[in-house]
């Protein structure tokens, strides 16, 4: 076997030093990025697969199975004369920086010592162990028994895409981890994609606290599986507390939106959450408090969902870090940035570029934002007039100065403060009283409430196209629900077959000229299992459907031809437009 010998030095980390790889680069060869072992010298006692799972690794002492004690990890057979490999495909190319080599639980089975090689390949057919191209990137170093052995690397000139391990004569390894920055492949300038995740370059670089969940977790590709695969940080009973994550995009950016998903945090998602921005030429940012742009005011959460919230930037802003502010405290599973890549003359960075990175200790004590005066949320930041706005996805509380939201929810994942109930000998629940029904019409004119249904047709608009808003409407005197009953085509098989999937739910509130203020302009995706109740007063768009007809039950309370009913404002033509999403 030919094997490139590499001059790189490495460093022995101690543990208490995590930090200074865990929040300097990204664990590329996780399985949550894809991260897999291709193949294996030998696994007889534990398999390989072991190596590469999220959790780490628990004690099996005790247990024991047709092959002996069982172990989480990798463990080959006694007395091999050379040595056992195993072939990892990393979940992404990267350039690495260090290696986690975890032997937790294996004493007087531990493998003695290791090293690492790699390559780089995007051949169909899997690296061989006595592969050529295999370059040495940590040479034999010693291991002990049941412990965590870091060690860094300088930053690799070049990325690669698989690992072999190595581990001297056999025995066993729990955990490996590998350590590098993504070597992103970006879409064109013109296209609106996630600057924060893991697969465009985006990384976690400083948090306040991770005490239950690491902030590294938020730029990870999904939804996860549990709590574990989230941010989370530990209780605080401090008045005014909070605590913060700071994420460096993967290329400086034209910001668009936010998504804060709160998936499997159902009693300890954060009360509410800010976002600001700023442009830094390094990985932490080291800059004043007023270089930190809000772009989402301090906003309500809830549990078990995924919010999504329009952003505003002045008017070719470009960011390269953002900070999320949960208050609180709590859990949030991901952290998604919607934008749009600056131009190659506004600082573009393209996947041959080899990024560089700096050292930092993960957690700080101080805090980065200021406290609220007098516990006042910041203003709203004004949307500019003839902006486009993105269609985002309807949750109760993006949409709660507009109105409520009517759905079924899993009982733990209900808004909080309603009361849900088993109902029907147990074969229902009910999620009480989600929406009112109100009416300030004046008495003598006899106002009624009533159910009607409205059969709307689709827009000529497809999805991923814009939809221009042409006028607004509100009801002064009442609130107005809307439910989706089915395809708008009558009860029939073709009905079944066409089944309409979402609709367009376009809002604002009431300015100071009693005229719609645009600046609070926002659009909504609502699925059809989703009814919305504007509130009284609420301007909005008339039923929007996409893809087909869809009939709607309308709960309204009216008088019938009078003024009061309904009042109606045309807007300027292209005044703003809504970007309607491909689902």
């Amino acid at each position: 076997m030919s094997v490139q010998k590499s001059e790189n030095h490495f460093d022995h980390l101690p543990i208490q030093e995590f930090a200074r790889l865990s929040s300097a680069a990204t664990e590329i060869s996780s399985v949550a990025l894809g991260g897999r072992v291709l193949s294996v010298s030998d696994d007889f006692f534990a398999e390989a697969y072991h190596l590469l799972l999220v959790e780490p690794a628990p004690s099996l002492k005790g247990q024991y199975g047709p092959k002996g004690a069982l172990f989480s990890g990798w463990e080959s057979r006694r007395h091999n004369p050379l040595y056992d490999w195993c072939i990892i495909q990393l979940g992404i190319p990267g350039f690495i920086l260090g290696f986690d080599i975890d032997t937790s639980h294996f004493s007087g089975n531990e493998a003695p010592e290791s090293s690492v090689q790699a390559l780089f390949s995007t051949d169909s057919e899997e690296p061989g162990p006595d592969d050529e191209r295999w370059t040495e990137l940590l040479p034999k170093v010693n291991l002990g028994p049941s412990s965590r052995h870091l060690f860094t690397i300088p930053q690799t000139d070049r990325a690669y895409s698989h690992v072999k391990l190595n581990m001297y004569p056999d025995g066993g390894i729990a955990r490996f981890r590998v350590y590098g920055l993504v070597s992103p492949i970006l879409p064109s300038f013109r296209e609106t994609f996630d600057l924060a995740s893991v697969y465009s370059g985006g990384r976690t670089v400083i948090v306040s606290d991770q005490h239950f969940g690491i902030g590294s977790n938020l730029v990870l590709p999904g939804r996860g599986k549990d709590m574990r695969d989230g941010w989370e940080t530990r209780r605080s009973r401090t008045p005014g507390h909070k605590d913060w994550a700071v994420i460096k995009l993967g290329a400086p950016g034209l910001l668009e939106s936010v998504e804060i998903d709160t998936a499997h945090f159902m009693g300890n998602f954060p009360e509410s959450v800010e976002v600001h921005a700023t442009n830094a030429p390094t990985d932490i940012p080291d800059v004043l408090e007023e270089a930190w742009t809000l772009i989402l005011p301090r906003t309500k959460l809830g549990p078990h969902r995924r919010h999504q919230f329009p952003v505003e930037i002045s008017e070719g802003a470009i960011y390269t870090h953002v900070r999320v502010t949960i208050h609180p405290d709590g859990g949030i599973k991901r952290v998604r940035v919607f934008g749009k890549r600056a131009t190659a003359n506004e600082g573009e960075i393209t996947s041959t570029d080899a990024p560089t990175t700096t050292t930092a200790t993960t957690t700080v004590d101080t805090p980065l934002t200021k406290p609220l005066v007098n516990g006042t949320y910041p203003e709203k930041p004004i949307l500019r007039t003839g902006k486009t706005i993105p269609a985002l996805l309807l949750t109760p509380e993006a949409f709660s100065s507009y109105g409520n939201v009517v759905q079924a929810y899993t009982p733990d994942s209900a808004p909080l403060g309603t009361k849900v109930t088993g109902e029907n000998q147990g074969s229902a629940t009910k999620f009480h009283a989600l929406a009112p029904i109100t009416s300030c019409y004046p008495a003598d004119l006899g106002a009624k409430s009533a159910l009607s249904v409205y059969r709307a047709k689709p827009i000529d608009a497809n999805l991923g196209e814009m939809f221009d808003v042409k006028l607004l409407e509100r009801h002064p005197c009442t609130n107005q629900a809307f439910f989706a009953l089915g395809a708008g085509t009558g009860v029939s098989e073709y009905a079944l077959e066409k089944q309409g999937r979402a609709y367009l739910v376009i809002v604002a509130l009431n300015g100071e000229d009693d005229r719609p203020d645009l600046s609070t302009l926002r659009a909504f995706i609502a699925s059809v299992s989703q009814g919305v109740v504007y509130g009284t007063g609420i301007w909005h768009h008339p039923l929007i459907c996409l893809e087909t007809s869809i009939d709607f039950a309308c709960v309204e309370t009216q008088v019938g031809g009078h003024s009061l009913d309904c009042e109606i404002v045309e807007l300027e033509p292209a005044y703003t437009r809504v970007e309607i999403p491909k689902f």
